[in-house]
C-alpha cells in the first residue's frame, strides 16, 4: 500500500532512501552550496557543540510534496541522524503562506550542508503537485493525462511523477513517472508513427491496434490538419472499438475545418486546438453515432487554457498537459532560528508555528 494512503489511516511510517533511490554523492555534498560546506568546517572548529533549529518555510498556498524525500535525505546522508530532532508536515498537506513544513534540531555540522537540497526538493516537487492540482480544478469534470517527459531532463520523471500524483493526476506517459508510485506508462500514439505509414492514418492505427489490442485505441487525428474526417475515418473502421481521438493540432495552423466553414468573428479563435472546433469534432461524431467515442486535447494546455474551455463547455475527455505542470511556482527557504534554545533569526526572521508539525522518529535499522 502506499505510503499517502497509511498516512491517509493515521500511520506515520515515511518513505524510504530505496523509494527515492537518492544519489549517494549528496553525503560528500556534493549538490551543496560551497558556502554551506565552508560553514559546516567553521563550525565544528569554534562552536562543534552549539545545537541549532532549522525551519523551512515557503510564501505560497500550495500542495506540500517532497517532505518524505527531505527526511529520507536528512536519515541517509545526515551525520548522526539519530541524534536529530525533525518535525514535518506531510506529502500532500493543504499548506498556508509562512507555515513551516519542517524544522530541525541538532549540530548544524551534522546536517546544516543538506539546506540547499532540501529547499531544492520542496521546491520541485511542491511546484510540480501544485500546479497539477490547479490544472485538474481548472479542468473540471476532465482528466489530465501528465505530459512531462519531453519539456525536461528525463532523470527528473521519478520525483516529477510523485509529485504529480500527490498532486492528483493518475495517468502518466513513462514508466519512470510511475516508478516510486507503482504506475506504468500510457499513451496514445505519436505523429512519427503516422509518418512511418506514409501518413495513412488509419493504416497506422490498423497496426497500432494489432499489436497492442487490450490497450485502449486513441488514435491521434491531427497530422492531415483535418481532425474532424479523420476522426469519423477511423471511428467508421472501428465502431466500438476506437475509445478516443486526440487532437494536437499546432497554434500555428489553423483545421481545414475552417475552410468548410467560414467563421467572419475575430473574436473566435481558429488556430490550433480551440474551442470551436472541438465542439465540432463533439458533434461530428455523436451525428454519426460514436457518442462513445472520447476525445483527448493536448499542445499548449495551461490553466488559463484549461479554465476557459471549461467556461466555454467544450467537449474534452482528457487534457494532455506538460511543460505548464513543470515551472517551479513555490520556493523554500530554511532558516536557522534557534541557537541551544534561545531564539536567534536575522532580522526579518523569527520560529514559526504549525500545530501540525509531527515527530519523525528515526527508523530503526535491521540487523
Amino acid at each position: 500500500m502506499l505510503e499517502f494512503e497509511l498516512k491517509q489511516q493515521g500511520k506515520i511510517s515515511r518513505l524510504t532512501n530505496q523509494t527515492f533511490q537518492l544519489d549517494k554523492r549528496y553525503g560528500d555534498g556534493y549538490f551543496s552550496a560551497a558556502y554551506f560546506l565552508k560553514t559546516e568546517e567553521i563550525i565544528k572548529k569554534y562552536h562543534p557543540d552549539n545545537i541549532v533549529t532549522m525551519q523551512f518555510f515557503q510564501r505560497r498556498h500550495s500542495v506540500l510534496c517532497g517532505i518524505d524525500e527531505a527526511i529520507a535525505l536528512l536519515h541517509t546522508y545526515a551525520k548522526n541522524p539519530q541524534n536529530l530532532k525533525i518535525e514535518a508536515l506531510n506529502d500532500g498537506d493543504l499548506i498556508e503562506p509562512l507555515e513551516p513544513v519542517l524544522k530541525i534540531t541538532g549540530r548544524y555540522q551534522d546536517f546544516g550542508f543538506l539546506e540547499g537540497p532540501i529547499d531544492g526538493i520542496l521546491a520541485r516537487r511542491t511546484s510540480v503537485a501544485s500546479n497539477c492540482r490547479r490544472i485538474l480544478e481548472a479542468a473540471g469534470k476532465a482528466k489530465v493525462i501528465f505530459f512531462g517527459d519531453r519539456d525536461d531532463d528525463p532523470k527528473n520523471h521519478p520525483g516529477d511523477g510523485y509529485a504529480a500524483y500527490i498532486g492528483g493526476i493518475r495517468s502518466f506517459c513513462t514508466d519512470a513517472m510511475g516508478e516510486w508510485i507503482g504506475y506504468k506508462g500510457m499513451g496514445t500514439m505519436p505523429h512519427a508513427l503516422i509518418v512511418m505509414f506514409k501518413m495513412d492514418l488509419l493504416a497506422a492505427a490498423k497496426a497500432f491496434y494489432e499489436k497492442y489490442p487490450k490497450d485502449n485505441l486513441i488514435v491521434l487525428v491531427d497530422s492531415n490538419n483535418d481532425v474532424i474526417t479523420d476522426s469519423l475515418k477511423v471511428a467508421d473502421y472501428f465502431k466500438d472499438k476506437l475509445y478516443a481521438v486526440r487532437v494536437d493540432t499546432s497554434k500555428a495552423l489553423e483545421d481545414k475545418y475552417f475552410e468548410r466553414v467560414k467563421i467572419d468573428n475575430p473574436n473566435i479563435e481558429t488556430h490550433g486546438v480551440n474551442v470551436t472546433l472541438i465542439k465540432a469534432l463533439r458533434k461530428a461524431l455523436d451525428e454519426q453515432g460514436y457518442n462513445h467515442v472520447k476525445i483527448v486535447v493536448s499542445s499548449g494546455f495551461n490553466e488559463e487554457k484549461c479554465k476557459l474551455f471549461n467556461k466555454e463547455n467544450a467537449p474534452v475527455d482528457f487534457y494532455g498537459v506538460g511543460s505548464s505542470l513543470l515551472k517551479v511556482t513555490t520556493s523554500f527557504t530554511g532558516d536557522c532560528v534557534k541557537i541551544d534554545g534561545i531564539n536567534m533569526a536575522k532580522v526579518g526572521r523569527h520560529e514559526m508555528f504549525s500545530d501540525r508539525l509531527q515527530l519523525v522518529n528515526y527508523p530503526i535499522k535491521e540487523k
